[in-house]
């Protein structure tokens, strides 16, 4: 398991945008944001920068927080994976491959921190 750190400082409008230092192959296991000032309310969009696939869309948090992202898996003809009994979607793992992870920031706060950290296999 490899733990990529991201420390974002938003501008006085409180938006921000950061990346992840290196590159990252594999699948994402879970983020953790660990709030230092970010004002209450803050809104994350993470996700992969060379491909856009989100990895965690939130608005409105106040506080730390984990998630273990996952997306929906489909057939090999493009239907959804869905489990039989309940038509819940089947979902596993996002994996990125030579890919950034991109934070953006919204209603931050002028000038306050918050830290990601992104847990890959």
């Amino acid at each position: 398991m490899k733990r990529f750190t991201i420390s974002v400082t938003t501008a006085a409008d409180g938006t921000a945008t950061a990346y992840s230092p290196r590159r990252i192959s594999g699948k994402i296991q879970q983020i953790e944001y660990v709030k230092t000032d970010f004002a209450d309310g803050v809104d994350f969009t993470i996700e992969g920068e060379a491909t856009g696939i989100d990895l965690w869309v939130e608005a409105n948090v106040n506080a730390s927080a984990v998630r273990a992202p996952r997306q929906a898996t489909h057939t090999n003809v493009g239907a959804a994976a869905l489990y039989a009994a309940g038509g819940v979607a089947v979902l596993d793992k996002i994996a990125l491959g030579n890919d950034r992870v991109k934070i953006t920031i919204a209603q931050g706060g002028n000038a306050k921190t918050g830290t990601f950290h992104v847990l890959v296999d």
